[in-house]
């Protein structure tokens, strides 16, 4: 049965970081493009990070420079690491599993096939 936890949200200053993890069971991580999205209330789900079989990056514009994505094949885990956070961060967070190519982009959510119940980050100003 294909599992995402994630966990390492909570409350953090502006400034301060928070590093999530994802674990992963069911299936090998590496094998698989992998996604960190989020939604802030009232706003649709976005596309925050994705890591591809072969160990791309991706990000969106708003993080790029402040997050990173890894992932640790032993664990079977991937990581957000989150510096310098901001206010405009705070968001359920969620990562996700790209199983089945869709021909679509790994920034849509609809590319995904598995998700996790999410963690809560919030940024205090």
């Amino acid at each position: 049965q294909v599992q995402l936890v994630e966990s390492g949200g909570g409350l953090v200053q502006a400034g301060g970081s928070l590093r999530l993890s994802c674990a992963a069971s069911g299936f090998t991580l590496r094998d698989y493009g992998m996604g960190w999205f989020r939604q802030a209330p009232g706003k649709e789900r976005e596309f925050v990070s994705r890591i591809s079989r072969a160990g791309t990056s991706n990000y969106v514009d708003s993080v790029k420079g402040r997050f990173i994505i890894s992932r640790d094949n032993a664990k079977n885990t991937v990581y957000l690491q989150m510096n310098s956070l901001k206010p405009e961060d705070t968001a359920v967070y969620y990562c996700a599993a790209d199983f089945v190519p869709r021909g679509g982009s790994y920034y849509q959510n609809s590319e995904y096939d598995y998700w996790g119940q999410g963690t809560q980050v919030t940024v205090s100003s």
